[in-house]
Parts: C-alpha cells; sequence; structure tokens
C-alpha cells in the first residue's frame, strides 16, 4: 500500500518528495490566580477571624487558629489562592460577613 502512495505521488508530476501534514494545536495558558489575604486591625476579635476563616475557607479550627495568629502577630496572611472570580467571591463575602456583624476586619486580593 505504501509503495502505491509513493507511485501516485510520481504519477502527479510532483518530485517524489512526500511531506506529513502537522496539525497544530494551540496551547491553552491555565488563568491566573489570585491571593485573598486578610488584615489585621486593632479591633476585630481573634474569635471572629478565626470564625470566618472556618466558614469562608474550610480550615479547621487548628488551621483558622494558626492564620489567625500570623495575621496578629505579621499584620497579613494569604488565606487561600484561588481564580479571579472565585476570590473577588471571598472577598467579597467576608467583607460582607464582617460589615453585618460591625467589625473592620478587611479582605483583599492580589495577583499571584
Amino acid at each position: 500500500m505504501l509503495r502505491d502512495f509513493y507511485m501516485m505521488a510520481d504519477k502527479d508530476g510532483d518530485d517524489g518528495d512526500v511531506g506529513v501534514k502537522l496539525e497544530t494545536r494551540t496551547k491553552t495558558k491555565r488563568p491566573p490566580l489570585y491571593k485573598v489575604l486578610i488584615l489585621n486591625d486593632d479591633y476585630t476579635p481573634m474569635e471572629f477571624v478565626v470564625h470566618v476563616l472556618e466558614r469562608f475557607f474550610g480550615m479547621t479550627h487548628a488551621q483558622a487558629f494558626e492564620i489567625m495568629l500570623t495575621v496578629h502577630k505579621k499584620g497579613i496572611a494569604v488565606v487561600g489562592v484561588f481564580s479571579h472570580e472565585i476570590a473577588e467571591t471571598k472577598v467579597a463575602l467576608v467583607m460582607d460577613f464582617a460589615q453585618r456583624h460591625q467589625h473592620p476586619l478587611q479582605c483583599t486580593m492580589e495577583k499571584e
């Protein structure tokens, strides 16, 4: 069968070269990720921060307590890394929850 292919190529007036058609695929890039950050303040109770981390970021009590201490000592901590839409939603949920409970807790996001 391969011999027939070469013969057909010669009959068509080609110079005998046979090429291979390569399909090019577009390589999709992963969407950028965003860090969600909690900032320290002098008024929000530590227990409230722990509750926020458990509720909105699915942390265990021990994990939430550790992150809360990091926020307290360093002034800021990364609480998760997400796609833009998810990070934006989590920031909005945390900020709304803090406002409804009359706490000045700040939550932001930045590109990783």
